[in-house]
């Protein structure tokens, strides 16, 4: 299931991944809460806090994530990952490769850090 946090700098929108994650957390939370996002700010501050395995994530949960990237791709920011896993800083370090903007993970004690990082604006 995902969430989204709510206490967060008015530039940032974030969500909390638990459990098992599907399409429809995509499509129900995600996805109207980043368009709605779009619409007050020019450019995306996004945050993912993973309490949850990947393997805990369906097929259609990847498909629904890969469609937010690259639906609004030039308006991507900063997106900051909270994991442990050196799978997700992995993907993530291929990632932020191809996609505009900046993408990074924090281990979960860099919760702040993370929150602060991507609330920052970047010039592109």
């Amino acid at each position: 299931m995902i969430t989204e946090i709510i206490s967060l700098p008015e530039n940032l929108i974030g969500f909390e991944a638990k459990g098992e994650v599907t399409a429809d957390d995509f499509k129900n939370v995600v996805i109207p809460k980043v368009t709605a996002f779009i619409d007050r700010h020019d450019k995306i501050n996004y945050m993912l806090v993973l309490n949850t395995d990947v393997s805990n994530f369906t097929t259609g949960a990847w498909l629904q994530d890969a469609w937010l990237g690259l639906k609004d791709l030039a308006k991507w920011n900063r997106a900051a990952i909270v994991s442990d896993s050196d799978t997700i800083k992995k993907i993530t370090e291929v990632f932020t490769k191809v996609m505009p903007g900046e993408f990074k993970v924090f281990e979960h004690t860099r919760y702040n850090e993370a929150v602060q990082w991507a609330s920052e604006q970047l010039d592109l």
